[in-house]
């Protein structure tokens, strides 16, 4: 599979939807985009990586897909459907594409818990995602990319300045953390004098 050349408009909407490597099957997911795909035909071109759900019938179809395959996907790819997996969601916005997101749904056996509904709910409040829990959310979104891809692309000039913002808040939050830990060792040696005179 080589990556299609030329901007989208000179050739088909890509569209890539990944499932991520949990056991459980996502099929729900792999069946709503294959249906898009179907109906939609030659003005899309689209691969989904299953996982352990059943191959997609009409899109390319991979079970996993390594590295430099996911990364040649995410350069050329105009929409990516994902399931709501952190890092993905994050990776996506860091290749300027906003994520339409399904997360899987523990009721439908896809997952132990609801924590990808949670948090993709959290995300999709402050903008970070495309929420698409029902087959018509994520066929209003592709159907929107299909008619003008640049809905889903990202200001890169923004995306910078949050992603200096997130690295300014995690140094932050490690300089707190280790101011605490250098008082927790701190009030530990002064309750063990023993401590103090092996260190020497």
């Amino acid at each position: 599979m080589s990556p299609l050349p030329g901007p989208a408009g000179s050739r088909p909407l890509v569209v890539l939807a990944v499932v991520g490597t949990d056991h459980h099957p996502f099929q729900r997911l792999v069946d709503w985009v294959d249906a898009w795909a179907g109906e939609r035909g030659r003005a899309v071109r689209v691969v989904v990586q299953h996982g352990s759900a059943r191959p997609p019938a009409v899109a390319e179809g991979r079970a996993l897909l390594g590295a430099e395959e996911l990364q040649g996907l995410f350069a050329v790819a105009d929409a990516i459907v994902t399931h709501g997996g952190p890092a993905t969601m994050n990776e996506v916005r860091s290749r300027g594409l906003l994520p339409l997101v399904v997360p899987r749904d523990p009721a439908l056996g896809e997952h132990v818990d609801d924590h990808q509904q949670r948090f993709t709910r959290r995300l999709a409040d402050l903008g970070e995602v495309r929420l698409c829990p029902t087959r018509e959310d994520l066929v209003g979104a592709l159907d929107a990319a299909l008619a003008d891809p640049s809905v889903l692309r990202l200001d890169p000039a923004a995306e910078r300045l949050r992603a200096d913002q997130v690295q300014a808040a995690v140094q932050r939050v490690g300089a707190v953390v280790d101011g605490l830990v250098a008082e927790a060792a701190e009030a530990a040696s002064r309750r063990r004098p023993w401590a103090r005179r092996a260190a020497r």
